[in-house]
């Protein structure tokens, strides 16, 4: 199988962010120390959650919630 071509990626890449933005989500880089992604994961684990980014959404709300 050969690689694909950058402008078939690229589409790929284009095609999976507006999908994301209908859905009303968007994608987001994090550079985070070792120690914050080992919480989340273990939060991911406890919680029994699919990913890290519900891990974090999860800690977001409840920090707006205590903070109202």
């Amino acid at each position: 199988m050969s690689p694909k071509p950058r402008s078939r990626i690229a589409e790929h890449v284009q095609a999976y962010r507006r999908r994301l933005a209908a859905a009303g989500d968007q994608e987001v880089l994090f550079k985070l120390p070792q120690q914050t992604v080992e919480m989340l994961d273990a939060i991911k684990e406890r919680q029994g959650l699919r990913n890290r980014s519900q891990a974090l959404m999860q800690l977001i709300e409840q920090k707006g919630a205590a903070a109202q």
